[in-house]
């Protein structure tokens, strides 16, 4: 068997697996809550980094974020920055509707929210911060502050006595 095919499988068979734990999870922290447990704020919150692919470039003057989100519409997605240097993406992918008898055979492609979180490096602009949704495709900017100016000797005055 091709390994490639079999590590795709195994993911599969991997998120099938934890849609089902995590859908037990749900149900059992319903009804009793255990001071120990994740809340579900902090494991929903989890699930959506974890379903959120990206890519990031350091470029000379800037730093580019791509972020695929197919079938998601720009109005559908907010790009902020928290805490002076965390930018944060998300939204949500809603799952199309079976309607007029049509039902799925399968459905492999998520539905649901979806975030990340990238801590900026100091030089970056947070002022100089676009973000363009084009085929699906998140690009966000951000400039890279210009370099500090080097700090010139500073003589000091030696008094005789």
């Amino acid at each position: 068997m091709d390994e490639r095919f079999s590590s795709s499988l195994d993911n599969t068979l991997l998120d099938i697996m934890q849609d089902m734990v995590d859908q037990f999870t749900d149900e059992v922290s319903d009804t009793k809550h255990q001071p120990n447990n994740p809340s579900r704020t902090y494991v929903r919150d989890a699930k959506a980094m974890a379903r959120t692919s990206a890519d990031i470039k350091d470029l000379p003057n800037a730093y580019i974020f791509i972020v695929d989100m197919p079938g998601v519409k720009p109005a559908e997605v907010k790009v902020q920055v928290e805490d002076d240097n965390v930018l944060v993406v998300r939204g949500e992918r809603r799952k199309e509707k079976e309607k007029d008898g049509v039902k799925y055979v399968k459905m492999e492609r998520r539905g649901g929210k979806f975030m990340r979180k990238f801590v900026l490096p100091e030089n970056a602009n947070t002022e100089g911060i676009t973000a363009v949704c084009q085929d699906g495709v998140l690009t966000v900017t951000v400039e890279k502050l210009p370099p500090p100016e080097p700090k010139k000797p500073k003589t000091i005055e030696i008094k005789g006595a």
